[in-house]
């Protein structure tokens, strides 16, 4: 699919819409899909050997890398949404099937990245003391000494991470999942080997874990940049550095406008987790163990929420181009359909074999039984709230409804998760699984709001106020 077909639906009844020309076809769905959920799957496969890999050096190691991973998820979320600003304002262009503002916007995306990631690099190194010391000041010497080294290595790999994070939002804009699955197979091996060789061959601590990090991420940014320099992509860089190295006004206020408030929302949920790492902190290093490998475990389940997310966001955000809510609506019910089965198998999955997968962490048995009941508890419960919770968001971003769901992840994030982790892991004594059980409340108020949205079609209103004269009907 290079450029969407306009000519939209025939609808006989209420209940049928019978297609004549979709913008995309179920063989377009599967090319861009599968390709996601392999991405994502190596993706995660990768980050557990890495626990894996450093639990062999010890839980203090472990806990160290799964602390400042955390701030590291902080800043690859801005960094995210700002491509994903960049990806919704391609994805506009390609359904108006303008090509030159597709490049240019893809282009505007490089610049921005880069400036952005420059600051917090060097952010990340000058005061790298006063971050750890502040957010995870309970901790033990020793974890502190490992996260500290974890920290100061992969700073270095902000920087590539975000030109990679833009040319991948680019080409899921493209509707070419395919080289984003390749270049992320890479990235993978270069890690995971490196990981290998490093950890096990050369003895090194986390160290080991972080320099392949950096070096995967450097070869990912390297490869996907150059691809985007070929002529003959729907969106290329080609011929781009030389007519306009500067920031422009107006492209880069359309992509801010979906990225501030999208990085606003996940830097806000974040935060919130780092607080509540610092809650569990408190509980001991069994608490943070068991933490770090129940959150890689269950991102497992949530792997086609979050692959499917990702081409949700770009199918929707062509739609909108195109000026066809209709599909827009069909589409995201469509791959949230295909979300909610996927993950129930993937939680069956989860329930009966959790254990068994639990037990190649070489944990201790307290660790283990504490990990496994989290994991339990997150297979069951998040088949009733995630994809209304989180699945939604993309089509309103995709659709330009950006400030009120920023507002509702932050008011549930602070309000419903923090407060009551705290209440239930202080005044009732559930520790960590008050914690757990406070995401899961999180998880039911943003999935009530942002269904009750949905169905009364705010966010599709917003299209046809800006752009009326070329909006299809819902």
């Amino acid at each position: 699919m290079l450029y969407p077909d306009k000519s939209g639906y025939k609808i006989f009844d209420r209940r049928k819409v019978f297609k004549t020309n979709y913008l995309f076809s179920n063989k377009d769905l599967k090319k861009l899909i599968i390709p996601l959920v392999i991405e994502q799957i190596l993706s995660i496969a990768v980050g557990m050997a890495d626990t894996i890999m450093v639990a062999s050096v010890g839980e203090a190691a472990v806990s160290g890398v799964s602390l400042v991973d955390n701030i590291n998820i902080l800043i690859i979320n801005i960094l995210g949404a700002i491509a994903t600003g960049g990806a919704v304002v391609a994805g506009h262009y390609i359904g108006q099937k303008n090509k030159e503002k597709a490049c240019r916007s893809a282009w505007q995306l490089f610049l921005l990245s880069g400036v952005i990631a420059t600051f917090i690099t060097v952010v990340y190194l000058f005061l790298h003391e006063i971050i750890l010391t502040k957010v995870f000041g309970n901790i033990t010497p020793e974890v502190m000494y490992n996260a500290r080294i974890y920290l100061l290595i992969t700073a270095v790999s902000i920087i590539p991470l975000a030109f990679y994070n833009s040319g991948a939002a680019i080409f899921r804009a493209m509707g070419n999942s395919k080289v984003t699955m390749w270049v992320s197979v890479v990235m993978n091996v270069v890690n995971i080997s490196g990981n290998a060789i490093m950890i096990y061959g050369m003895g090194a601590g986390v160290e080991g874990a972080a320099i392949p990090t950096t070096i995967s991420r450097v070869v990912a940014a390297i490869i996907i940049v150059v691809m985007l320099f070929k002529p003959d992509r729907v969106i290329t860089l080609a011929g781009q550095f030389r007519e306009n190295i500067r920031l422009e006004r107006h492209m880069i206020k359309k992509i801010l406008y979906i990225g501030i408030p999208n990085g606003m929302e996940n830097s806000l949920f974040q935060l919130g987790k780092i607080l509540l790492l610092s809650l569990i902190s408190t509980f001991g290093t069994i608490s943070i163990a068991a933490n770090a490998v129940a959150n890689t475990m269950t991102l497992f389940n949530i792997l086609p929420g979050i692959a499917i997310g990702y081409a949700q966001l770009s199918v929707v955000s062509v739609c909108v181009g195109a000026g066809d809510i209709k599909q827009a609506r069909y589409y995201s019910m469509k791959l949230m359909k295909l979300t909610y089965f996927s993950m129930m198998a993937l939680s069956a999955f989860l329930y009966f074999f959790a254990d068994s997968i639990i037990k190649i962490y070489r944990l201790s048995p307290e660790t283990e039984a504490l990990a496994l009941k989290l994991v339990i508890f997150h297979s069951i419960m998040v088949l009733i709230s995630w994809v209304p919770s989180f699945s939604l968001t993309n089509t309103f971003r995709a659709a330009g409804d950006v400030i009120m769901p920023m507002i509702t992840a932050g008011v549930s994030m602070w309000v419903f998760r923090i407060i009551t982790a705290y209440i239930f892991s202080y005044f009732f004594h559930l520790g960590l699984f008050g914690v757990w059980i406070a995401m899961i409340i999180d998880w039911f108020f943003r999935a009530i709001v942002f269904t009750i949205r949905y169905v009364k079609g705010t966010w599709a209103k917003r299209i046809c106020q800006a752009e009326p004269e070329k909006v299809k009907a819902a």
